[in-house]
């Protein structure tokens, strides 16, 4: 929502920056979560047919952020103008590596994982070797930043690297989730709040060594690297996350249920948001300036507008608040027509 508003990123003020650094925690989760539901799915239906539909849904995923997703963000095709390589795109490769590793242990996959995130500037090194005279190997570019120039209309948001690591180390995890409740429970909050304490060290000493004039303190230990997600960032974002799981895995009432129906359709709820936050944000310019300003989301996600013409964060709120109950009432019909139907399309929904 907050890309149609017009806010920076970065944020002007501490509302604007908390705002943005809220979202922090979606990308990390999501791709955690999606590995550990992989292990389960591959422990109900076996790893050959996990494999099968890791790669077929992958490649879906992949298709879908360039000719779909595109046109949902922006409500216009022009791929030779603008292509983007999001997050979607990210789960869809990260799905179809998955499905090499299926067949190792899960301990071997997490601790991969785990290596993976870590050494992730490792990654850098092979793009920087190639020859100049490989015309593609720029290419290299969607693998993890090597300082290569790019096509003019390729923008790449997410690299695969080290997000598939964290996609190994949820797969290395689910064997966990499956198992005794209390143990679960114990290691879970044991291992988020180690990860924050890591996170708060680094950060702090960070912040530390190179204080910044533009931003209070703590804002400056928040303000961690997401392109390509650094280690600090993903302490940051999975170590209360995890530490959280115990907790949320109690959760009852309408947080509860409201939790579980978004849960149970989480590619249609994406779907979904794209067109609506747009077609919320239309509906704000043409009731604030009398005019809808598309040319302002061409770019989608990456969107600009004249600083007059920027929401507040009161109206951000009020139209998140509206366009979240709306999309909680289309996800939960969606689901009963997802349980009723238990074969098919529906699943990779």
């Amino acid at each position: 929502m907050r890309v149609y508003s017009g806010l920076p990123a970065g944020g002007a003020t501490a509302g604007i920056f908390l705002t943005r650094w809220i979202t922090h925690f979606c990308a990390p989760l999501f791709v955690l979560l999606a590995g550990s539901g992989a292990f389960l799915n591959g422990a109900r239906h076996g790893t050959g047919a996990l494999a099968r539909y890791l790669l077929t849904r992958g490649a879906l995923l992949v298709v879908l952020e360039l000719t779909v997703i595109r046109w949902l963000w922006s409500f216009h095709w022009a791929p030779s103008e603008f292509t983007l390589a999001g997050v979607i795109w990210m789960l869809g490769w990260c799905m179809i590596l998955m499905a090499a590793m299926v067949r190792l242990s899960p301990r071997v996959v997490g601790l991969a994982g785990i290596a993976v995130v870590v050494l992730q500037p490792l990654f850098a090194v092979p793009g920087r070797l190639l020859p100049e005279s490989l015309e593609a190997r720029w290419i290299w570019e969607f693998i993890y930043p090597a300082g290569l120039t790019t096509p003019e209309a390729v923008h790449v948001l997410y690299v695969i690297v080290p997000w598939v690591g964290v996609m190994m180390m949820g797969y290395g995890l689910g064997s966990l989730l499956a198992g005794d409740a209390a143990r679960r429970r114990t290691t879970l909050l044991q291992a988020g709040l180690a990860m924050t304490a890591a996170f708060l060290v680094i950060g702090i000493a960070g912040a530390w060594r190179s204080p910044r004039s533009d931003m209070p303190f703590v804002l400056q230990v928040l303000d961690q690297r997401k392109y390509p997600a650094s280690v600090p960032f993903l302490l940051m974002t999975l170590g209360p996350a995890i530490a959280l799981l115990p907790l949320l895995e109690r959760a009852r009432g309408w947080l509860g249920r409201a939790m579980i129906t978004f849960g149970r359709v989480p590619m249609f709820y994406y779907l979904l948001h794209i067109p609506l936050i747009h077609l919320s944000a239309l509906v704000v310019q043409r009731l604030r300036d009398g005019v809808m300003h598309p040319e302002y989301f061409t770019t989608a996600p990456y969107t600009w507008m004249p600083e007059e013409a920027r929401w507040s964060l009161g109206l951000l709120y009020l139209v998140f608040a509206v366009d979240v109950a709306l999309l909680y009432a289309a996800c939960r019909w969606f689901a009963r027509v997802k349980a009723r139907r238990t074969t098919g399309w529906l699943h990779y929904l």
